[in-house]
């Protein structure tokens, strides 16, 4: 199953030290697979008031995705971010195909809903 690297950045100083991290975050990703299937551009915010530029990476799966982080490849750059932007980063399993809603709700707590 699929796992993704979500970044949220806020305040990036795009100067000198964004620039060689973003210059050698791909060198990063290659081993593991990794892709971006977002990274900034334009966005229709709905709800909320952030400002962040958000990014998402996708992995084949979450070993990938740890691997990435954990590598010394990546571990070097982060500084460079991480000095220049406020950033909140995760990494999330996918969900299997065919997936719905209630697939997160615990058995027992469908078996007691109300069915409409």
């Amino acid at each position: 199953m699929a796992a993704y690297g979500i970044g949220l950045l806020h305040d990036v100083d795009l100067g000198p030290a964004i620039v060689e991290y973003l210059e050698h975050i791909d060198e990063t990703l290659a081993p593991y697979g990794g892709r971006f299937i977002v990274h900034g551009g334009e966005q229709t915010r709905f709800e909320g008031d952030s400002d962040a530029v958000i990014v998402i990476i996708e992995f084949p799966d979450r070993a990938a995705a740890d691997g990435w982080y954990r590598s010394d490849a990546y571990q070097a750059i982060i500084p460079l971010r991480a000095e220049h932007s406020r950033s909140e980063v995760w990494i999330l399993d996918g969900v299997e195909a065919g997936h719905i809603a209630t697939d997160v709700l615990p058995a027992a707590l469908l078996d007691a809903a109300p069915r409409g």
